[in-house]
């Protein structure tokens, strides 16, 4: 039966008795890991019933109830009282969409309760109390703690009595884990290690956690959280703040199917504007447009592609006005004049506002900044409406065609001081330690859903440095903050942003080169400039290709011994945009993630699970950056594959193996799988460039192989209205044929004919950036069914 003992605590707050309530738990056959604890005699539960939605236990104070959510989720709340109102969770979707309900079964004998879907089993242990999850097979997921699971210690956080909850948990012997936002330490597997999730520059807090094993579990809650593997038999959560313990249940069991989960609970990712997947040219900083005209002219004239200038911090007269300062004269005609060169531009808006401000000063009036700090607060629906209303709003009627939202964790004052700053503060939605992580979501929530009330017919693109639970369903890029400009710098990234990618965000970017220089003179360094060309090389491959730093010139011109490798690669993103673009339509419709971390596609390898520097770009590239000074060399792992193809060099190699990869400054290590059909679009100089040009299809031999490829009109929300096309393409192996499948859809502007330019790669033959001479052969394409045999 369940139990319960109470441990003696001083006291804190008349409102909550002088006591720890916990839970023990039994051993059972399936846990993996006994941990010590005590036994005590208490009171029997109360009950342990099926409910509607799936089942209610009492023991003592505790209240557990476990919801099915659908076949593959499960909701979990424990709570010492049951009487509080739950506090409000903005990250989750309504309850109609993220847990609408599944059917289940429901059986309880002397020791166990259990609940059955057609894709898990839960079962709680009565003595105890504790869960363990099993998919419908039998394997064993997940069990809590079998000794202590969940305990809640009162404590008093900004005046309130409130609790400190932790639940543990015990992981197998060989599982994995990862997620948990983006963090610094260089770490891809979490196992043994503590994590601390709490909103700072370069260290995002998401707490969602993704194992090998194929399960995820979102710790539903924004208060500061550790999360402690340190004993690896106890693998725990612990907030400093809440009214329950509080978590999801997912599972996949391919990490696809758990992020899908996820994302079905919490939002689905849009579609970016089309230019968003270019190149991204910015420093700190411009001064003036002028500056920023010249310079993106200067791309025009050397034919080097670009898609957007960046205008970084202190364009403003005072921070938090849309007022510019001497420097800048007619904006919106010099916007123009960009646009006419079809060249975008995103404009720095704070959070943070100068005391002297308009902006500042309404909000103050009204009580709705953060106490203590110069920063608005954004979990105040009115404060968000002031925000806008006041600075990106006027910004946005200018024409500037994206907002970088700095400081989004947030930062409380000048100079920089934001490490978890809310946790200590009173805010609209209630204590602030208990919603220390959620500024990012409300901010940037806030700014799309205003932009798009005030100009819905232009796709939202947001760059900021912080996320949550949630945040995915934001038109927002995420950037990894001000990190070193240094091979530490740069190897700790990839890792970083392959967590993130698993935390359930799909975009995702770096400062290419870092953002503090090693010194004060990088560019006159030729170890700085082989640094930013390996930054480069791999920034090419990340979701969103952006460089950024502060450096007094940062244009690829500026990088003179190693200029042409950097605009070789920019080319090879700019021809890389049919597939590109596709992808990010598989993000919206399919919740698909473009930067994939091996694991994801080779999950049962245990070679894959501590591998953070090598991952997917889609289904078909294996990227391997290289994170050293002076390599020419890199050992790539090639999963299990019916081949690996160099896209350098189209020799063919066996996959389930290590090799040692050339890597001279000038190449960093590609390889795309076998069955892999690679639509490479012609040279263009920004995104939108000769939608009709010709595509070369390079098929990889060795495997069938499909790709749909997506058009819409690259702006704009008419394709979630089905304005979009979508072209088919399927490679027979054993018999060569190629079917390019009659075009689904339509949308304004379309190209309804184009030509194929089908390439078989081989040794030599339909390798790297450049356009393949002589194709194996062309079809003209006029929307229907084509067969072509290829030889």
């Amino acid at each position: 039966m369940l139990r319960r003992v109470r441990v003696s605590q001083p006291s804190v707050c008349a409102s909550i008795p002088r006591s720890v309530v916990v839970l023990l738990l039994a051993a059972s056959t399936i846990a993996t890991a006994q941990m010590p604890g005590q036994k005590a005699d208490g009171p029997p539960p109360e009950q342990v019933e099926q409910t509607s939605h799936g089942l209610r236990a009492t023991a003592g104070r505790e209240v557990l109830d476990i919801t099915v959510c659908t076949d593959s989720v499960i909701h979990v709340v424990a709570t010492p009282e049951p009487s509080a109102p739950a506090s409000p969770r903005p990250w989750m979707l309504d309850a109609q969409q993220s847990c609408p309900g599944a059917q289940f079964t429901f059986t309880q004998d002397a020791k166990t309760a259990i609940l059955k879907t057609a894709q898990l089993e839960v079962t709680l242990h009565i003595e105890r109390g504790n869960l363990s999850f099993r998919s419908a097979s039998g394997e064993s997921l997940l069990n809590e703690g079998n000794s202590v699971p969940r305990t809640y210690e009162p404590v008093e956080q900004n005046g309130e009595a409130t609790y400190r909850v932790t639940d543990r948990f015990s992981p197998s012997m060989t599982e994995a884990v990862y997620g948990l936002g983006q963090h610094q330490s260089g770490m891809f597997n979490y196992r043994g290690a503590t994590v601390e999730l709490a909103q700072n520059n370069t260290d995002v807090a998401i707490p969602l956690l993704i194992s090998s094993k194929g399960y995820g579990l979102m710790w539903n809650t924004a208060a500061f959280t550790w999360f402690d593997n340190r004993f690896p038999l106890d693998m725990k959560f612990t907030s400093i703040a809440g009214k329950s313990v509080d978590y999801y249940f997912m599972y996949g069991p391919e990490i696809d199917g758990v992020l899908h989960e996820y994302r079905t609970m919490t939002g689905h990712t849009p579609m970016l504007p089309k230019w968003a997947y270019g190149f991204f040219q910015s420093k700190d900083r411009y001064v003036s447009l002028d500056e920023i005209r010249g310079i993106a002219q200067r791309y025009r004239q050397q034919h080097i592609p670009l898609d957007a200038m960046v205008q970084d911090w202190f364009w403003w007269k005072t921070e938090g006005d849309p007022e510019f300062n001497s420097n800048y004269h007619d904006v919106a005609q010099d916007l123009e004049a960009l646009h006419k060169e079809h060249v975008h531009a995103m404009i720095s808006v704070w959070g943070l506002l100068d005391p002297k401000s308009e902006t500042y000063q309404v909000l103050d009036a009204k009580h709705e900044l953060v106490s203590g700090a110069h920063v608005y607060d954004a979990t105040n629906p009115e404060a968000r409406d002031i925000y806008w209303e006041h600075l990106p709003g006027k910004l946005l009627a200018q024409g500037w065609d994206a907002f970088w939202l700095d400081s989004a964790e947030p930062e409380e004052y000048w100079p920089h001081m934001g490490d978890a700053m809310l946790r200590s503060r009173q805010l609209a939605i209630g204590n602030g330690a208990e919603f220390t992580n959620v500024f990012p979501l409300l901010h940037t929530l806030g700014v799309q859903d205003h932009w798009k009330a005030q100009d819905p017919d232009k796709r939202v693109f947001l760059l900021t440095r912080s996320a949550f639970l949630g945040q995915q369903r934001v038109g927002a890029t995420v950037w990894s903050g001000d990190v070193y400009g240094s091979y530490w710098g740069l190897s700790h990234q990839v890792p970083g942003g392959l967590n993130f990618a698993l935390s359930g965000y799909p975009y995702w970017t770096t400062d290419i080169g870092g953002y503090w220089p090693p010194h004060n003179d990088p560019l006159a360094d030729p170890a700085y400039q082989e640094l930013y060309t390996r930054w480069f090389e791999y920034g090419t491959f990340s979701p969103i290709f952006r460089t950024h730093g502060h450096r007094p010139q940062n244009e690829l011109w500026s990088y003179d011994k190693v200029e042409p490798i950097l605009v070789n690669y920019d080319r090879l993103r700019y021809r890389l945009m049919p597939y590109i673009y596709s992808l990010a339509w598989k993000v919206a419709s399919e919740d698909y993630t473009i930067q994939r971390p091996l694991v994801m596609d080779w999950r049962t390898d245990p070679n894959t699970w501590n591998l953070g520097d090598q991952f997917m770009f889609g289904p078909a590239i294996l990227v391997n950056p290289v994170l050293k000074a002076n390599a020419t060399k890199r050992n790539v792992y090639l999963p299990a594959a019916p081949a690996w193809y160099d896209f350098w060099t189209g020799k063919s190699l066996n996959g389930g193996q290590d090799i040692e990869a050339d890597a001279p400054l000038e190449r960093m290590p590609l390889f795309v799988r076998a069955g892999s059909i690679l639509p490479m679009g012609p040279q263009i100089e920004y995104a939108t460039q000769d939608p009709s040009g010709p595509i070369e299809l390079r098929i990889y031999r060795g495997a069938d192989g499909a790709f749909n490829l997506y058009e819409d009109a690259g702006d704009g929300y008419e394709y979630e209205k089905g304005q979009h096309s979508i072209i088919p393409i399927r490679w027979e192996d054993h018999t060569g044929t190629l079917t390019i499948g009659a075009r689904t859809g339509s949308f304004q502007g379309i190209t309804e004919s184009r030509k194929f330019r089908i390439v078989l790669v081989g040794d030599g033959r339909g390798v790297g950036a450049d356009v393949t001479g002589s194709a194996n052969a062309e079809i003209s394409y006029e929307g229907k069914e084509v067969h072509a045999n290829i030889q």
